[in-house]
């Protein structure tokens, strides 16, 4: 666990391929998405919180303290990992590790992982990545041949502001900023089942079931 890094599991998303509602409360496997995340997560943090929008009292439940975005207009998770470091600010911690809400298979070292891939930053801002097909990764830098998963990453509280400011300029895409500020990478291998499989449709849920099976 890291001692001064926090947790928050991004949930403001509008969910437009799922009809809307949040993803987190739809069932899998006798428990909500949310509930499988939460398990994976917790270990791994100090602390931990979750971003979502609208009334929280749906999220009372699951026990965590729950935190809007603070720039309007759903701008996208940048705007989630902004309110988590606003937060974690708040609690004095210097860094804070995202997730998503609808992944509920991501690694139980994801934290570590990502620590270690800091190591000698000044200011740590890791993103997740695994190799794509024919493992192009290892030949390339870490930049071409891999896909980046922008909601799973390790953000330092110190550069809070600085997203702010970015944010109100307009920008939305994660690894733009994320590159803008040298930001490294930490690549996790997929076995049978891939780690970050996110469930964005009906037909996920019911892949993220049968995953879940397997994995019993």
């Amino acid at each position: 666990m890291g001692a001064e890094t926090l947790g928050v599991i991004l949930a403001g998303g509008r969910a437009t391929r799922m009809g809307g509602g949040d993803k987190g409360l739809l069932p899998l496997g006798g428990r909500t998405l949310l509930t499988h995340v939460i398990d994976r997560i917790r270990p791994q943090v100090a602390g931990l919180a979750l971003n979502a929008n609208g009334e929280p009292a749906r999220f009372a439940s699951f026990g965590l303290p729950v935190i809007p975005d603070t720039i309007e207009g759903h701008p996208g998770p940048l705007a989630g990992v902004l309110a988590g470091l606003d937060w974690a600010a708040g609690q004095g911690a210097s860094c804070l590790v995202t997730v998503a809400a609808d992944t509920p298979f991501f690694p139980r070292d994801l934290v570590a992982r990502l620590q270690e891939a800091a190591q000698g930053m000044a200011h740590p801002l890791v993103l997740a990545t695994t190799p794509r097909e024919g493992g192009e990764a290892l030949k390339s830098g870490g930049r071409r041949g891999v896909n980046r998963h922008p909601t799973f990453g390790l953000w330092p509280v110190a550069l809070r502001d600085d997203l702010r400011a970015a944010l109100k300029a307009g920008l939305r895409k994660v690894v733009l900023w994320t590159d803008a500020h040298d930001g490294r990478e930490a690549l996790f291998p997929v076995g049978r089942i891939d780690p970050f499989f996110n469930v964005n449709t009906p037909g996920d849920l019911e892949r993220a079931a049968a995953m879940l099976e397997e994995q019993l």
